[in-house]
């Protein structure tokens, strides 16, 4: 009976094998037809990604507001404060991208398309300057010679104008270009908003049963533990970045900058990307000054600038972001790095946070390890 058990064990273990053998043939056979299954699944879950995002993004704020609701002196309030702070804060941001699409993209995207169509005429009164420098002035280079030739044969003109950035425009939107997705997404936004502690009670659920309690409870810490990282680095990055882009359009407006708002806009977007950001963007926007207004008034600005961003790093920053992350700054560049080289600027932006939450898992690692071998170095020591 035992060899009977052991056999059909074993067949049933090639036939698994052969089977799972198959499976992957077929699939890199007809991997055109698995890559279509895959897009049209992605595209038809995609408003339930896009609300469970939008759901993230507002849930901190929502929290925050039904908070203040819950403490009125009125029951009707107290009574529905979820709703009315899922409602206030869908108001606040539909007010927040109207005011965005109306007033501030419109002077970005006129300062892009002026930048563009005013190039050449910039390059001409640059290389004025340039000729009128002596000739033994180091920015009369070999190199520089060679970078300027390579920049006039650069026409932006074929890239950026509003035809083209109209498009893009609409590329960006076709995501969502369906209104009956958009409809989609924020109703499954706004269901998740207001079930979202039924949500997480079926899920903890869900994983007691799955799980061993002490696999739950680890599960439960670092969940919690990510989910707040990433919640304050990304609210924090942003309103940070909102913060320095309007100051630095402020002080660039005052100093007669040409193109402040947009510099400002480049300034902050930038400065969402630790340490390197603020580094691409006070470059980009030396360049545009220096083909704008000049070198003196370029030097001017990068010192405005670079001002206002030690600013921001030493006070703002901190009192925005806390230690939440407690990381050190070393492992912030090579996180900063290794995120940019393998995922791009997304890479860079996540790297930070990703960096600060695999940080909690090795730390926990290390003192489980070493309580582990405490404590069998202890038996050890009990035995002899």
């Amino acid at each position: 009976m035992q060899d009977i058990k052991r056999n059909w064990t074993k067949w049933l273990y090639w036939f698994l094998f052969a089977v799972a053998v198959i499976a992957v043939y077929k699939t890199l056979d007809s991997f055109g037809d698995v890559l279509d299954f895959l897009g049209n699944f992605m595209s038809v879950i995609a408003p339930f990604l896009a609300g469970l995002l939008i759901a993230y993004l507002l849930y901190i704020p929502a929290r925050s507001v039904e908070s203040f609701y819950g403490k009125a002196k009125f029951k009707i309030i107290k009574n529905r404060a979820r709703f009315l702070s899922i409602l206030t804060v869908y108001l606040i941001a539909i007010i927040v991208i109207v005011v965005v699409v109306n007033v501030i993209l419109p002077v970005i995207l006129n300062s892009v398309v002026e930048l563009a169509n005013n190039l050449q005429g910039y390059y001409v009164t640059t290389m004025e300057r340039f000729n009128n420098l002596p000739e033994d002035s180091v920015l009369k280079s070999d190199n520089v010679k060679k970078l300027i030739d390579e920049v006039k044969n650069i026409d932006l003109t074929k890239y950026i104008n509003v035809g083209d950035i109209t498009q893009y425009a609409k590329g960006i939107l076709s995501v969502f270009s369906s209104v009956i997705n958009i409809f989609v997404a924020i109703v499954v936004s706004v269901y998740l908003l207001i079930e979202r502690g039924e949500i997480v009670s079926f899920v903890k659920k869900l994983a007691g049963a799955m799980f061993k309690k002490r696999t739950f409870k680890n599960l439960g810490k670092y969940f919690n533990s990510t989910n707040q990282i990433f919640f304050k680095f990304l609210s924090s990055q942003f309103l940070d970045a909102i913060i320095i882009g309007i100051l630095a359009t402020i002080a660039m407006s005052i100093m007669g900058v040409k193109y402040a708002p947009l510099l400002g806009f480049i300034i902050g977007l930038f400065n969402m990307i630790p340490y390197f950001g603020a580094i691409i963007a006070v470059c980009i926007s030396v360049l545009i000054t220096i083909i704008t207004g000049g070198l003196s008034q370029a030097i001017w600005m990068a010192i405005v600038v670079i001002i206002l961003q030690q600013i921001d790093a030493n006070i703002i920053n901190p009192k925005i972001l806390g230690n939440s992350l407690k990381i050190s700054p070393l492992l912030v560049i090579v996180a900063v790095t290794l995120g940019g080289a393998y995922f791009g600027v997304i890479g860079m932006f996540l790297a930070v946070p990703i960096a600060a939450a695999l940080k909690i898992i090795v730390l926990d690692y290390i003192e489980f390890k070493s309580k582990k071998r405490e404590a069998e170095e202890l038996q050890e020591i009990k035995a002899e």
